[in-house]
């Protein structure tokens, strides 16, 4: 079905793409069976101006440096270009720039393409344009057989597909339309339509790869901290992802499903030269069947987000936790969950709902937003037809299903709008759903700060997962088509030390419980508690090293320990009733059982190491923390606690 409408906001007009031209270069007809097509690269010395002309049957698959268009290292070319022309019927890419500097792409239409269409080589490529572009179906392989891919999908997760034998870089099983291996480029107005797997990939490495491993002046190049130059007004539909920023290749070429990212620094080749904000404006991703968006690194900014159809709308990572003021911010933008535009609708659930659906799972939870590791803001920002119904279950906002990494309630919306839209969904975890099926710590413990109310009606509020230690009747209106409580009060999170193993699935070793208002929580990584709660903390283990983060000063904690003996670096007080009234951290041993009190003071710089369950690929940092303070059963209370700094108080 043609759909040829603006709904909701959103343009979802069918493009269009002329691939005749008067002047064709094409390979002979066995090239549809050898896929051994013919090809133009441009070399050392050479100048290539390309204008109005038709490209078919070109390229040659599983050749290096066989591609339809090939700037070859070149270095600078500036007023070097391929513009007005078709690239369809291909067997190895489309556009290439390898090596070469300031090359215009302009309003170019490619169809039926293999392997990474538009494509910046190394990563040592800056100043090209890419402009008014428009890529369709672009394929892994040359004979339609599905790809190998590696993403955060649950079941294509395994790094399988980049070892075969019929692709020509790993990633080439995990095929992008625009493949961004160096941020300092132009991306305006283009299109990726109908990737198998990936519309615009930022894929950045550390280093440059290739031609310039280890080449001198190499090192000194770093995409990964280099500012995005400009990335406007592009389109990704009906593709696998929309346009994803992370899984940056190692010098290989493969790729994990966390690694190099983009955190941008003033120079590149100074970290302490401090961050600087790279921006992504009006992207429209829609009819994408896993997200429209996926990212990672620090300090993105997302203005004019229009975002319709999709499975998932955005979810963005951490790169760097606590580095930057945010890991990303969301302004002025559209989340649709379901528009006008009713697809092609196919199968027997497609055909009884009256609608194409993104997932092959017609009872998949669609989101507009997840929240997932560390800092994200969502700011003056609409959201349309989030509503769960018979079928399946939805949600404006939501956390990454079902996340064992990256909880933080520093996360934070303001000036939302909800029309027809169910404002939070925290479904029940299955692990079918599930990106991240590990013990689900962070998404047990989910939780955002609504600073003006516009979700809660209340200013101020959190919005939490109702885990039953994180909520209580007192302070907080539960929601139960939400999953979720809405809560007054600081809120901050809970920690205790420890290897939690995240990602696994089974038994934890010595497991700790905690206990509030009768209810029982098994406590896998980090929770959400709210100032003045009381918790008691069952385990077998010896030793707990506590933690409060993102609280105000003043806040505070008081746990029990049955079995505990000691605690180092605080106050000993001489009742239950003198430590909550404490001001300080301090401790109250009363016979078998040992009470404590964490009490927030940010002022006073106190770190804790970073966990080492985190993702691979990751940059570990010390943590600042509010509050502190070390358990024990053994030792008895007296010098143990004084050597490390703690007084006792009559």
């Amino acid at each position: 079905m043609h759909f040829g409408k603006i709904t909701y906001g959103v343009d979802e007009r069918g493009e269009v793409g002329l691939l005749t031209r008067n002047i064709k270069v094409q390979a002979s007809d066995d090239a549809e069976k050898t896929y051994f097509g013919g090809h133009i690269m441009a070399m050392a010395g050479a100048k290539m101006y390309v204008s109005g002309v038709e490209l078919y049957r070109m390229g040659q698959n599983m050749h290096l440096a066989r591609y339809p268009i090939h700037w070859h290292i070149i270095g600078k070319a500036s007023g070097q270009y391929i513009e007005n022309a078709s690239i369809h019927d291909t067997y190895s890419r489309c556009v290439t720039v390898h090596g070469t500097d300031d090359v215009r792409v302009e309003n170019n239409v490619t169809f039926n393409t293999v392997g990474h269409c538009f494509f910046l080589e190394d990563g040592v490529e800056t100043g090209n344009q890419f402009i008014r572009n428009l890529a369709i179906q672009t394929k892994c392989h040359p004979d339609g057989k599905p790809c190998i891919p590696t993403n955060l999908f649950l079941a294509h997760q395994s790094t399988k597909g980049q070892d075969a034998k019929d692709i020509l870089l790993p990633s080439d099983n995990t095929a992008s339309s625009f493949w961004i291996t160096n941020p300092d480029n132009v991306y305006r107005d283009n299109v990726a339509a109908g990737s198998d797997e990936i519309g615009f990939w930022y894929a950045l490495p550390t280093h440059p790869t290739g031609a310039f491993l280890d080449k001198e002046g190499s090192d000194n190049i770093w995409p990964g901290r280099t500012k995005v130059r400009e990335f406007s007004g592009n389109v990704a539909h009906s593709n696998f992802d929309g346009m994803v920023l992370d899984r940056g290749p190692n010098a290989e070429g493969r790729f994990g499903i966390a690694g190099p990212n983009l955190t941008s620094y003033n120079d590149p080749t100074d970290p302490k030269s401090g961050l600087v904000i790279s921006e992504f404006d009006n992207f429209t991703g829609y009819k994408n069947r896993n997200g429209a968006i996926w990212g990672r690194g620090e300090y993105h900014l997302y203005k004019g987000l229009k975002l319709a159809d999709n499975a998932i709308g955005f979810t963005h990572a951490s790169g760097i936790p606590g580095a930057a003021p945010f890991t990303s911010k969301v302004v002025d933008s559209l989340f649709v969950g379901e528009s006008d535009n009713i697809g092609n609708p196919r199968t027997p659930q497609e055909v009884t709902y009256g609608r194409s659906l993104p997932s092959a799972a017609a009872d998949f939870p669609i989101r507009g937003y997840e929240y997932y590791d560390f800092h994200h803001e969502i700011v003056n920002t609409t959201f349309v037809n989030f509503q769960p119904n018979q079928l399946r279950d939805a949600g404006a906002i939501s956390y990454l299903l079902f996340t064992s990494f990256g909880m933080s309630t520093s996360n934070s919306v303001e000036g939302l709008k909800f029309l027809n839209a169910q404002p939070v969904s925290f479904p029940p975890i299955q692990k079918r759903w599930a990106s991240d099926y590990g013990r689900s710590a962070a998404y047990q413990s989910a939780a955002f700060h609504d600073l003006d109310g516009s979700v809660s009606g209340i200013p101020g509020a959190y919005i939490v997962i109702d885990n039953g230690i994180a909520a209580d009747q007192e302070s907080c209106e539960m929601k139960p088509i939400w999953n979720a409580a809405i809560c007054k009060g600081d809120m901050g999170r809970f920690s205790i030390a420890g290897n939690f193993s995240g990602f696994q699935t089974g038994p934890i070793t010595d497991p700790i419980i905690l206990q509030r208002n009768g209810k029982r929580f098994e406590y896998i990584g980090e929770t959400t508690i709210g100032s003045g709660a009381e918790v008691r903390v069952e385990t077998s283990r010896d030793k707990l090293s506590l933690s409060l983060t993102e609280m105000d000063d003043g806040s505070s904690l008081i746990l029990e320990f049955p079995g505990f003996n000691t605690a180092s670096g605080a106050v000993e007080e001489s009742s239950l009733d003198a430590l909550r009234a404490s001001k300080k951290t301090a401790y109250f041993k009363d016979g078998d059982t040992l009470w404590a009190k964490l009490v927030v003071d940010n002022k006073a710089g106190l770190t804790i190491a970073p966990g080492g369950n985190g993702p691979p690929g990751l940059t570990p940092r010390a943590l600042p923390v509010g509050a502190k303070l070390d358990v024990s059963k053994v030792d008895p209370v007296g010098t143990a606690s004084l050597d490390q700094g703690g007084t006792r108080r009559e």
